[in-house]
């Protein structure tokens, strides 16, 4: 009998493949991750981080020491050989091509932001996925406000440098559009209030309404704090092109902006869509076991995955049950038994809509305001994968509340 470990390749570090490495049997398997990111993000805190409420490294795990005995590559997995168990892969920083041998595979890559393939958004607008994009919108933010605050700008050129536009009107969207008002109100009033009459925050949204996923009396609730907020919110405004300067909409209204957000759901990686292996709205078909259907060594989970037989939303939630399972599964499998079949929980959602107030939706209880934001805090602080990142986050809301959000440019 061989006395070799099993070789287990997972590709990625979101919420399922974090969640898969947290739990997984590290003796009983020899455990290979490969990421272009090397460090587990826990994005529902993301927004908070364009503003400076919240720090960049509180909301980040290391990859390397989340678990002993691992071995981590970073880089791009860009294609899977799926008959010879070989995942394609390329460094991040040369390029240099590089392959890793599995008996299993697990693709964990997540989601990548949908552009619907609207031309210039890829130019102009800024995602909202990773620490870098959070980075970056919060260095335009602050350099809008110092470019304005120049003696000879002329006043005209306030109505696109400081136009703060959001495109799409889901969580991600919404929090950030909340954040930034609270950034404006607490903090870069007190710094620069003559531009304050000139600063304005819109949402775009193609639907309806925002935030479809919640109850209709908290997105009714939202609209009219975000309009005493002086949020604008735009539904019904679908966006044909983007330009250096302007938002053009199907209308043909052009609303210039100093800053762009695209935050409009999900599309596929590169190596999802190029796996060859069954999708189904651009994320890899699997069975209640994450099995990849014709291929018994695969297996798929989180944002990237569907179950056909029970599609699940891509949330955080839905992915970390899927990441804590999925290893269960794996751990089973070692002793040659069945771990039953996947049975999502769902727990609610919540958004942080701005002024110290949130929006809780679950099966029992729909809740709006004060209360419901420090059930919010208090919920995401509980979530947070580690004692460190419980106190860091802690610490910088503290922070926040006593000193205010940095504006330092970096």
């Amino acid at each position: 009998m061989s006395t070799e470990r099993p070789r287990l390749l997972i590709i990625g570090t979101g919420f399922a493949a974090f969640s898969l490495i947290k739990d997984v049997d590290v003796d009983g398997y020899e455990i290979t991750v490969v990421s272009p990111r090397n460090h587990f993000l826990f994005t529902p805190l993301l927004p908070s981080t364009t503003v400076g409420t919240v720090e960049f490294r509180s909301i980040i795990e290391p990859i390397r020491t989340a678990r002993k005995g691992l071995r981590f590559y970073q880089g791009y997995c860009v294609g899977i050989d799926a008959e010879n168990k070989v995942a394609r892969c390329e460094g991040k920083f040369k390029q240099t091509p590089f392959e890793v041998h599995y008996d299993k595979l697990v693709v964990a890559v997540g989601a990548v932001s949908n552009t619907f393939g609207i031309p210039g958004v890829e130019e102009h607008a800024h995602f909202l996925k990773e620490i870098a994009d959070a980075r970056s919108i919060r260095h335009q933010i602050i350099q809008s406000f110092e470019r304005a605050s120049k003696p000879d700008r002329p006043v005209q050129d306030f109505d696109w440098l400081l136009h703060f536009v959001v495109v799409g009107g889901g969580p991600t969207g919404v929090e950030f559009a909340a954040e930034m008002d609270d950034f404006l109100r607490h903090d870069l009033s007190k710094w620069f209030p003559e531009l304050m009459p000139y600063v304005k925050i819109t949402l775009l949204e193609a639907q309806q309404e925002i935030l479809t996923a919640f109850d209709k009396r908290l997105r009714t609730f939202t609209s009219g704090h975000f309009a005493r907020q002086h949020i604008r919110i735009r539904t019904n405004a679908k966006v044909r092109e983007v330009t250096p300067d302007a938002v053009v909409l199907d209308n043909d209204e052009n609303i210039p902006y100093g800053l762009l957000v695209w935050s409009t759901g999900n599309g596929p990686a590169s190596v999802v869509s190029e796996a060859g292996f069954e999708l189904q709205g651009g994320r890899i078909v699997v069975d209640d076991h994450f099995r990849v259907p014709g291929h018994e060594d695969v297996f798929a989970a989180g944002d990237c995955a569907v179950i056909d037989s029970n599609p699940l939303p891509p949330t955080a939630q839905v992915a970390q049950q899927q990441g804590a399972h999925l290893a269960k599964i794996l751990n089973r499998m070692l002793k040659e038994a069945d771990s039953g079949s996947f049975e999502y929980r769902h727990r609610g959602m919540m958004a942080y809509i701005g002024g110290r107030k949130a929006l809780v939706d679950t099966k029992n209880v729909q809740g709006k305001g004060f209360g419901t934001w420090l059930f919010w805090r208090s919920a995401y602080l509980t979530k947070l994968m580690s004692w460190k990142n419980k106190i860091l986050v802690l610490g910088d809301w503290v922070r926040t509340f006593i000193f205010g959000r940095d504006i330092s440019q970096l």
